[in-house]
């Protein structure tokens, strides 16, 4: 599913972007906007993964607007003056819609963003791995399908399925192999994965059916996590 969100200045526009993409099974609309501010302020809370961004706005240029976000989805750019094509593709967009166009058009350009998304996601599921050294082998692990990380002295056991697997390292430098984003050290012994979490407690988690216990050297770094997550405990 493709989570997108639509902004234009033409309420008109906007009911015909919503009547497209409802006709589209992979499509999700989350929210359509007449006023680029409020669309910024809501895409510092919430991520989508692509974007139908009208480029001729009273207040803003949509591609000012978009060069300014800092987490920049997808794009297709919606106008209705063809002499703004060229720089849409400048900023790598994924097509230019030119008003007004019909639906087989739009189906088209919405094909083509989810093409290309398809692809970077391949791209990511491929670098989304590390290499362990087990039983004198090299061992590729894919990292979503790590439930749990322990270490035991100059070991670790890493908790996948369909058993653990015991490599010779340190849990530090298995550390430093993790992307930060996905996975979290909340104490000495321990490194789970972000999604893998079931419940926050106070001084615990619970990942996997299993409780984590805070590590007193790691309260800063479980607090962080807390606040990102909007949890007050």
């Amino acid at each position: 599913m493709i989570s997108c969100i639509a902004i234009d200045d033409e309420p008109l526009a906007l009911q015909l972007i919503t009547e497209y993409t409802s006709k589209i099974s992979f499509l999700n609309l989350q929210k359509t906007f007449t006023n680029p501010d409020e669309a910024k302020i809501w895409l510092q809370e919430n991520s989508v993964d692509l974007l139908f961004l009208d480029i001729q706005m009273p207040d803003i240029n949509g591609l000012q607007f978009y060069k300014s976000l800092t987490k920049k989805p997808q794009v297709i750019f919606t106008t209705a003056f063809s002499e703004f094509a060229v720089e849409g593709f400048n900023v790598d967009a994924v097509d230019y819609l030119l008003k007004p166009f019909e639906y087989d058009r739009f189906l088209k350009s919405v094909y083509k963003a989810k093409e290309y998304l398809e692809f970077l996601s391949n791209q990511e599921l491929q670098m989304a791995s590390i290499f362990i050294k087990v039983d004198y082998q090299l061992m590729k692990i894919n990292l979503k399908e790590i439930e749990l990380i322990e270490g035991l002295d100059d070991y670790i056991r890493i908790y996948i399925k369909p058993k653990p697997v015991l490599a010779l390292m340190t849990l530090k430098s298995l550390q430093e192999k993790l992307t930060t984003h996905e996975f979290i050290r909340i104490h000495r012994s321990y490194i789970i994965p972000i999604s893998r979490i079931e419940s926050f407690g106070k001084n615990k988690v619970k990942v996997n059916g299993k409780e984590i216990p805070i590590g007193s050297s790691y309260g800063d770094v479980y607090q962080q996590l807390l606040v990102a997550k909007g949890i007050q405990l």
